[in-house]
């Protein structure tokens, strides 16, 4: 008896994602707390792959600016941090630099509520922007590509200059608790693992319904045939900005999270070279598909990680091995050789079970 034909995929795929949903949620049973808190800034980054693939994925839009909109969101956590860490005094930092008192700008940022959504909206407000008149204007392919570097060029010079406001290349740092509690107590790493699995799961979500919507089906055919797309009536710009703004707010909500799992956010996070990882987590592990996001993500950051503590001069070494492998073995990502696989083995278990039925 073959199992492949008693066990439908449509069966098989709901089996494995509950089984996978099960072993997250005891991820802290078999996890140290040290392991647990790479695995949940894994996660953290993962929700930023699910926006990048939106508008690479299912858009044609590559961004390499991502960083910036990471970042921004990063910051808006840190500052938050920061001033309460500080009391009712001036972050360290700024004392240093000869500044009095705190920064007009700095002030919204005392209340978690407000530094939580400026954290989501400051960056969807920039990729709204940086879309509208992009897209707009036809600014498409390598040039947006370009422009996009331009702006992780911009943005970092810029923080890094002003450290006064920002802790310039150090960074913002010096924090240890949020709402009383430690960020190494064992309590609290298990409540932001659950809280950030949330997040990315809701992200997930979030983004399979803009696919499968009218909108996404439009983002499609726009990434297939912009022209054509213009030719039924539908402004392929609007679609884009849409999904660009989309697509920044899940990485500042992403740069937040990862903050409160690492406790320091520097310029040197936001730049150039973390934006192109970026990209290539959505690449190696399949984009157009979301959960190959997810799995390129995780599985990067985990050999990354693994690698560094090995041998800490050699990860740079195999992430260029990593690019080119999934660019000439692998064009459809970790996902795309899986659902290969899959349909050898049930194109195979059919053959065999004609062949039986034949006999018979």
């Amino acid at each position: 008896m073959n199992w492949m034909k008693l066990i439908p995929r449509s069966r098989a795929r709901r089996i494995v994602w509950a089984v996978l949903i099960l072993l997250l949620c005891m991820a802290p049973l078999f996890m140290t707390p040290f392991r647990l808190g790479l695995f949940t800034k894994f996660i953290a980054l993962a929700i930023l792959a699910v926006g990048l693939d939106l508008i690479w994925g299912y858009g044609g839009i590559l961004s390499l600016g991502h960083g910036v909109f990471f970042g921004l969101g990063a910051y808006a956590m840190a500052m938050y941090l920061k001033l309460e860490a500080s009391g009712s005094s001036i972050p360290d930092f700024m004392s240093w630099s000869g500044i009095n008192a705190l920064p007009f700008f700095w002030e919204p940022f005392r209340y978690f509520p407000v530094a939580f959504l400026l954290g989501i909206l400051i960056p969807a407000a920039l990729a709204l922007i940086l879309g509208y008149f992009t897209f707009r204007n036809r600014i498409v392919g390598v040039y947006f590509t370009i422009l996009t570097q331009a702006l992780v060029m911009i943005v970092v010079t810029l923080f890094v200059g002003k450290q006064e406001w920002t802790g310039g290349t150090n960074g913002l740092t010096g924090y240890r608790d949020i709402f009383g509690f430690a960020f190494q107590d064992s309590g609290t790493k298990i409540a932001l693992y659950f809280i950030t699995l949330a997040a990315l799961i809701i992200a997930y979500l979030l983004c399979r319904y803009i696919v499968n919507s009218r909108a996404g089906q439009v983002l499609e055919a726009s990434r297939d045939g912009e022209n054509r797309v213009r030719f039924l009536g539908y402004d392929p710009s609007r679609f884009k900005t849409f999904a660009f703004t989309v697509s920044g707010a899940l990485a500042g909500l992403s740069g937040m999270l990862f903050v409160l799992q690492v406790g320091i956010i520097s310029p040197s996070m936001m730049g150039i070279v973390p934006s192109i990882e970026m990209v290539l987590w959505v690449a190696l592990g399949g984009r157009g598909t979301l959960i190959g996001a997810i799995i390129g993500a995780v599985v990067l950051n985990a050999a990354k990680t693994g690698i560094s503590e090995a041998y800490p001069e050699g990860w740079l070494l195999v992430l260029g091995g990593l690019f080119v492998a999934v660019v000439v073995l692998m064009p459809s990502g970790l996902t795309g050789l899986w659902n290969r696989i899959v349909r050898i083995l049930y194109r195979q278990g059919g053959s065999k079970h004609a062949v039986i039925r034949k006999e018979g």
